[in-house]
């Protein structure tokens, strides 16, 4: 069996289709081109890769806080396919159980691309999410994961971090930010997405500074507590990023097979309760 035949949860990934879904009016930025990605061609890709199930994850760009176009790809995708959703910080636990019926397992908060102010009232949604037992997904960049745990107190949420913490890979593992990123995996609270190497790699594929820290994810995660997530479309990528390279890369980082399994399978099946079987 070769990597292209190896059981896949792609844990990271969009849908972007503006012919049935427009975009939002006030949207900051509008994708165009290789970036629109509508349900089927993901589905398509899916199925060239041997991905069998997959995390959808709502855009900032293009459609915010509108998951009418996640939950679309979720239904139309025969169980294939669970999600994460933009939501605004006022959100009702009744508009969220709703959601989470049809397939969200989680919410996202992105101080990357809107900065931490946007979520200094957002302590309450947190408590939302812990009652309906759904994730918080957040993705920070430099060290800005530090004020924003400082900003959401003592929970219990489960936290996804997103892209490997977005640390700068020029300035060591000793980056605050990143330092409290493996604190959290080492405390059991947290899983981490291997993902996004683009967003904060200073070298071109392969990426070679970008895997001390991985290594050091998967260290103090452990694989039981590492997703895999492709990132595709790529949306604003500076340069062309390729499905099948970061899937070579995988097999680079994780020689071993079941190492991969784990990364690829056990881990993001269990996680998030896809089966057993092949959809």
């Amino acid at each position: 069996m070769t990597i292209w035949d190896e059981r896949k949860v792609d844990c990271h990934h969009h849908v972007i289709d503006p012919v049935r879904f427009s975009y939002a009016h006030d949207t900051a930025y509008r994708p165009a081109g290789q970036e629109v990605a509508p349900v089927e061609l993901l589905l398509q890709l899916f199925d060239i890769f041997a991905v069998r199930y997959g995390l959808l994850v709502g855009t900032n760009s293009g459609y915010g806080t509108d998951s009418r176009i996640i939950l679309d790809a979720i239904r139309r995708s025969a169980g294939r396919l669970k999600g994460i959703a933009v939501v605004a910080n006022d959100i009702g636990i009744e508009a969220l159980a709703e959601l989470k019926a049809q397939g969200i397992v989680g919410v996202a908060f992105n101080p990357s691309a809107w900065g931490l102010a946007a979520y200094r009232d957002a302590r309450p949604l947190v408590a939302k999410l812990v009652e309906l037992d759904l994730l918080l997904q957040i993705q920070t960049e430099r060290d800005q994961l530090i004020e924003l745990m400082g900003l959401l107190g003592p929970t219990k949420v489960g936290l996804l971090i997103d892209h490997c913490a977005r640390p700068v890979a020029g300035l060591g593992l000793d980056q605050p930010g990143f330092q409290l990123a493996l604190a959290l995996g080492r405390s059991g609270q947290a899983w981490v997405k291997l993902s996004g190497y683009a967003k904060f790699a200073e070298t071109l594929y392969p990426h070679a500074d970008a895997e001390p820290y991985v290594a050091a994810l998967v260290e103090a995660f452990g694989l039981d507590r590492c997703l895999w997530g492709s990132d595709w479309p790529y949306l604003k990528a500076d340069y062309h990023v390729d499905y099948a390279m970061m899937l070579k890369l995988v097999q680079a980082w994780f020689p071993d097979a079941a190492d991969r399994a784990r990364l690829w399978w056990n881990t993001p099946c269990r996680l998030f309760g896809f089966e057993a079987g092949s959809p």
